[in-house]
């Protein structure tokens, strides 16, 4: 009996074991940057449905030659499978890699690898203690409901080591950032708001008041008439959530549905992705369905008593000096500088309203389009201290966003 269970442990393990084998699959990663630049952290995201697997994949392992590259697998559409495999690899000019990338049926341990991002959003608690405000992953709300300050720093919040970001969970959706003396986490620590202690300890602070503007490149409606950007108001409900934590990127959507913008009721989704090592974040603007001829704005927030500058295609920067809150007795000014870069073929004009330097969009029958936004701020003891090193950035930045490493994946 004894021989005969130990026999069909056996069986058992070489059964799942070779259900286990059958369950991951090999291939390759082949990432060409042609360009005469070097581009560090370059992000990488392929589409699991281009894999082209039997089975639905929980993680992936991703190595350059002996050295190990952190990955993370997303579920996007919340439907229990990965849909995209994200990652980002240093990319020296003119060269080629080639990744041998496994992904699995088999959940990912957690903490796998470093993390280089984070995110979070948060109910407010009116005790106002930190260790209180609890963490959620998403919200939905009815478009008239104000849950403004029913959540802590206002909506979900997501950092680099170089900066973070965060997103009002209102009409505004407006970007707002926080500067940092020195490269690490401080969102999760400060909850947004250092205290004295931390602020004595070296932690940045929120560097921007961003007001009704459109802050560091939030996308806003259009008033054709008063030539003037507009909230996304009125709409049906409104939905914050996180999608990715880490550890390479962090991915968070704010949307709006049933938005009766002008003769048209869009759904749309603003999407934020962060990756590490990366000061500027990607932003997907998702509609559910094709495009008419609306025209909708984004840009850089007009700071008081800024220069800007713009190449008249797309980009546009600012530079300048102003108190980040309205306690101008115990905060000081800051300098920063904001960036937004848009494709070419969606600018239809450029304008500038009482608080934005904008830029005019339209991306008729198509469901959405991508964009990027930056920032730096005078405490990083890492960024940029002049208008000049600034905007010569900007152009830096669009240069490379225009010449993007070819990826394509490889059987052997």
């Amino acid at each position: 009996m004894k021989q005969y269970a130990k026999l069909s442990a056996m069986l058992f393990a070489l059964c799942l074991t070779a259900q286990l084998a059958a369950q991951e699959k090999t291939l390759y990663v082949e990432i060409e940057n042609a360009w005469a630049k070097d581009k560090p952290d370059y992000p990488v995201v392929l589409q699991v449905k281009d894999l082209k697997c039997t089975f639905d994949i929980q993680s992936a392992t991703l190595f350059d030659g002996e050295k190990e590259i952190p990955s993370q697998v997303d579920d996007l559409d919340r439907d229990g499978a990965g849909d995209e495999i994200a990652f980002v690899v240093d990319m020296p000019a003119q060269t080629t890699k080639k990744l041998r990338l496994t992904v699995s049926a088999a959940e990912a341990a957690p903490d796998r690898y470093p993390a280089r991002v984070y995110a979070d959003m948060k109910i407010y608690d009116k005790s106002n203690k930190r260790d209180k405000h609890k963490k959620i992953d998403a919200l939905t709300i009815p478009g008239t409901t104000n849950i403004y300050n029913n959540l802590y720093h206002h909506g979900p919040a997501f950092e680099s080591e170089l900066v973070a970001y965060r997103i009002y969970f209102d009409q505004k959706q407006t970007v707002d950032i926080y500067g940092k003396f020195h490269k690490g986490f401080e969102v999760e620590p400060s909850g947004w708001y250092p205290d004295d202690k931390q602020l004595a300890a070296g932690f940045g602070d929120d560097v921007l008041l961003v007001s009704g503007s459109c802050g560091a490149g939030a996308l806003k409606g259009w008033d054709a008439k008063n030539k003037k950007a507009i909230h996304i108001t009125p709409v049906k409900e409104r939905t914050g959530r996180i999608l990715a934590y880490g550890p390479v990127r962090t991915v968070v959507d704010m949307e709006a549905r049933g938005w009766q913008y002008g003769d048209s009721r869009l759904n749309m989704t603003c999407r934020y992705i962060l990756y590490g090592g990366h000061r500027d974040a990607q932003v997907d603007v998702i509609f559910d369905k094709p495009l008419g001829n609306e025209t909708f704005c984004t840009g850089v927030q007009d700071i008081k008593g800024s220069v800007s500058y713009s190449d008249h295609q797309g980009l546009v920067g600012c530079w300048g000096t102003h108190w980040p809150v309205n306690d101008t007795v115990k905060y000081a000014k800051e300098t920063v500088g904001l960036g937004t870069c848009l494709p070419a073929q969606y600018v239809v004009d450029e304008t500038k309203d009482k608080v934005n330097y904008l830029y005019q969009v339209q991306a008729p029958n198509t469901t959405g389009f991508t964009y990027y936004i930056t920032f730096t701020s005078m405490k990083e003891t890492f960024g940029y201290k002049t208008p000049e090193a600034w905007f010569e950035h900007l152009q830096a930045w669009k240069d490379d966003l225009d010449h993007p490493c070819r990826v394509s994946l490889k059987k052997k």
